[in-house]
């Protein structure tokens, strides 16, 4: 009996091991994101001495920042992972090279505590020096690691205090690592001298700048960018183009950036088989002042320089963005499909023609964002693609027969009028 008693314990022992063993691991059975896979979001708020000042909404900017914050944590998606930098938030001195180092980390970037969270944020009290720069440099720092879409929010109401380092070429060169790092600014009551700098680090990372005046406009701005963190669009695919075809990069449909000075060109390549149309597209972003009148080039060509097709613009200074885009449809072949020939490379060049002052630094270059997409090519007459419309022959064709039939035309009428006045 007690024999028997034994073994059943033992084979229910041996039951509840295999049981567990085969359960999820915790981490899995709660479904917790991956580390590596989840957006990353810093905010980075100033809390320099100016941010005392009594002017939003009867409260003092540091007081509207704080009420904004706890409520854009209150609603902070699950697998957003949020951390919170501030820079002149520790050094009351005089000392200029101290206080342009007064930046940390209040809150690390993970898996948000929002209780934590807030504790940490009620302590700050307006204090030093404004060191956008050193924030940006340390928050960019924050956010390393990960595949996920990362996003620095900065909020401000003064321009950088430290130079020489500018903050706006800080951010230029965060853009050229090619980490797809996002940085968007609010400027609280910004001046103008603000709203510039501002303006020009938020354009330099693909990022948008906000003027804020209310607290609720500050708290649902905010709440918006952690959220857009959390659903990103399609992040570009980082690509260096060659000085000419034949190093270029070799380029699939999808969306690509890079960085190219002003006056270079730069080459890439597609493979378009028999019966695809090559759609491309091309935008440069002058992210620094430019002198007026500029244009940017898309030219396809083949490997040999025979130009196929290309696509220009001209721009005069009233934009921020220059484009410019192409189609090539490639003939399909009449060769079985076992025989039917291989892809031909095509060229393309992306050129610029802008120019600056010599007070502006071209390196790195301007951001470039290039579309790539192969479809099947036109197979109907309907297409006007089909009949070559998009070179223009038949087009001139059609204006020139037109020409002529109106011109038979308009004489028979004439003469016919020149004999009937004739008659009478």
């Amino acid at each position: 009996m007690i024999t028997r008693k034994r073994l059943a314990a033992g084979v229910c022992g041996l039951l509840a091991a295999m049981t567990v063993a085969l359960l999820p691991t915790p981490a899995l059975a709660a479904g917790e994101p991956d580390a590596d896979a989840s957006p990353k979001v810093e905010l980075t708020l100033d809390v320099s001495g100016s941010m005392r000042a009594r002017d939003i909404d009867g409260q003092s900017r540091m007081a509207a920042a704080k009420q904004a914050f706890n409520e854009v944590l209150d609603a902070v998606p699950d697998d957003v992972r949020l951390g919170i930098r501030t820079l002149g938030a520790n050094y009351r001195g005089e000392d200029r090279k101290v206080g342009c180092k007064d930046t940390r980390q209040l809150y690390p970037v993970g898996p948000l505590d929002r209780t934590e969270a807030k504790t940490a944020v009620a302590t700050l009290t307006p204090t030093g020096w404004t060191p956008i720069g050193p924030a940006l440099l340390g928050a960019a720092d924050d956010l390393k690691g990960g595949d996920a879409s990362r996003r620095i929010v900065l909020i401000t109401d003064g321009e950088d205090t430290c130079a020489p380092l500018d903050p706006c070429q800080v951010a230029r060169d965060i853009a050229a690592k090619g980490i797809h790092l996002t940085v968007d600014t609010l400027g609280l009551l910004p001046d103008a001298k603000t709203r510039n700098q501002l303006s020009c680090i938020a354009e330099a990372t693909g990022g948008t700048y906000t003027s804020v005046e209310h607290t609720k406009q500050l708290r649902d701005r905010v709440h918006q960018l952690v959220d857009r963190a959390a659903r990103p669009v399609v992040t570009p695919v980082a690509t260096h183009g060659a000085a000419d075809c034949t190093g270029a990069p070799k380029l699939k449909p999808g969306l690509y950036s890079d960085r190219e000075k002003f006056a270079e060109h730069r080459w890439y390549r597609v493979d378009v088989r028999p019966g695809q149309e090559l759609r491309a597209s091309v935008s440069v972003a002058a992210d620094r002042a430019v002198n007026n009148d500029y244009g940017v080039l898309l030219r396809a060509s083949t490997v040999h320089g025979r130009e196929i097709v290309r696509g220009a613009e001209a721009g005069d200074g009233r934009t921020d963005v220059i484009s410019s885009g192409l189609r090539y449809p490639k003939a399909p072949s009449d060769a079985p499909d076992e025989d039917a020939p291989a892809a031909d490379a095509v060229c393309l060049q992306v050129s610029n023609s802008f120019s600056a002052p010599a007070s502006v630094k071209t390196d790195p270059g301007m951001p470039v964002e290039l579309t790539v997409d192969l479809v099947d090519g036109p197979s109907g007459a309907s297409d006007a693609a089909f009949f070559g419309l998009g070179h223009g022959w038949w087009l001139l064709i059609t204006l020139a027969l037109s020409g002529l039939v109106a011109g038979l035309l308009w004489g028979w009428i004439s003469r016919w009028r020149v004999t009937v006045w004739r008659t009478n």
